[in-house]
């Protein structure tokens, strides 16, 4: 397996001076390395894939080196736009590294969102034109040798290279940044628990990516309740707001709640805009605050450092109160949220972190559609 720091130091040596992205399972022993070990003007944890392109080409325009960006696979289509309008040799001409975790590598097994994504992902990058290898565990020196290698082709044809990095490509990294510190006393399943109890029965919840659907959907097993009312985005970070948004436009009769984390509300953060400039009075938007990516490991996000509910409050939301960090403030705010007319915004800090045991819905996603829908269409409902 390749040793992140040796990796790393070898991709320094030849040119890489700037390292941005967004976090990825596949790629967290190496991300665990570079937040140790790189001041904070050389790393930058990027809202979405896009933006850390623009970033790299930036410190590129500074420099004159050549940045590393990192993603998984399912992060390519967030950066399809500046990597062929911005970076490409027929453009700007911006030599940069992309490191990429292949999640759905076809003969591995993965969850659903990804098989597709991972079975495209080399004729992606094939059609983008971005020459690629496959990183897989190697001896340091062959590792330290695609290394060399990304960054001299890179220099060379003046665009992006990509190392296509297999699961379990990197060993484990002994250096690892410090837990995330608790700003409130709520762990996550509590407050969903708490939120989904205090919302009417017939609520529809549009569930972010991660975590968070997971975690809903053992509640409702736990519950012993359908759980056909609650749509799960396993894929697609970032925009279960906008499901829940075309959701609440078309069916105005219907209350709407979107439950989402920091991360994904960041990563498209123009979404709010959106919600607030069309101002849908039955659309309820939760917004669970840990600070970290927490499902890829638990890297930062700027979340707790600026005021989300502020945000929201720019973009026109008609209520905004202030978040919520404790139990008692949890339930009283979950009890008045869907009394007010929407767009309604609720930020809720909780804990990081996740049992080791939290399982993944049974069905696969279209089988939640199917029943997601039937549950919207249902008693009272129409098509």
């Amino acid at each position: 397996m390749i040793e992140p720091g040796h990796f790393y130091d070898t991709l320094a040596e030849n040119g890489v001076d700037f390292v941005t992205g967004v976090p990825d399972s596949l790629l967290k022993e190496f991300n665990a390395y570079i937040a140790t070990s790189l001041p904070e003007e050389r790393h930058l944890i990027a809202a979405n894939e896009g933006t850390a392109v623009g970033a790299a080409t930036g410190s590129h325009l500074a420099t004159g080196g050549v940045p590393l960006v990192y993603m998984q696979n399912s992060g390519l289509g967030n950066s399809v736009n500046p990597l062929l309008s911005l970076c490409d040799p027929e453009v700007y001409a911006t030599p940069l590294v992309l490191l990429i975790g292949w999640r759905g590598e076809p003969g591995v097994a993965d969850e659903p969102q990804h098989i597709k994504q991972g079975r495209v992902s080399p004729a992606l990058l094939e059609a983008m034109e971005i020459p690629f290898v496959v990183l897989d565990a190697a001896e340091a020196e062959q590792a330290a040798e695609l290394a060399r290698w990304a960054v001299a082709q890179a220099r060379k044809r003046s665009g992006p290279v990509a190392l296509l990095a297999r699961k379990g490509a990197f060993a484990s990294s002994p250096q690892r940044p410090a837990a995330a510190t608790a700003a409130s006393e709520l762990g996550r399943e509590q407050a969903i628990e708490t939120l989904v109890e205090s919302l009417p029965t017939a609520a529809m919840i549009v569930a972010t990516t991660g975590h968070i659907s997971r975690e809903l959907y053992e509640y409702r097993k736990r519950a012993g309740g359908p759980t056909g009312r609650d749509f799960l985005t396993v894929g697609s970070m970032g925009h279960s707001s906008q499901i829940a948004l075309g959701i609440a436009l078309q069916r105005p009769d219907r209350t709407v709640v979107c439950l989402d984390g920091d991360g994904a509300a960041l990563m498209h953060m123009g979404g709010l805009a959106s919600i607030g400039a069309r101002r849908p009075g039955n659309f309820y938007h939760i917004v669970l605050n840990n600070g970290v990516h927490d499902s890829v490991g638990s890297q930062p996000t700027v979340a707790q450092d600026i005021d989300l509910t502020g945000v929201a409050r720019a973009c026109s939301y008609r209520v905004a109160a202030e978040p919520v960090c404790n139990q008692d403030d949890l339930e009283r705010a979950g009890q008045s949220l869907t009394q007010h007319s929407g767009p309604a915004f609720l930020e809720v800090w909780v804990q990081p972190g996740a049992r080791a045991d939290l399982g993944r819905p049974a069905e696969p996603p279209a089988e939640n559609k199917k029943h997601f829908q039937a549950f919207l269409h249902g008693p009272g409902g129409h098509p």
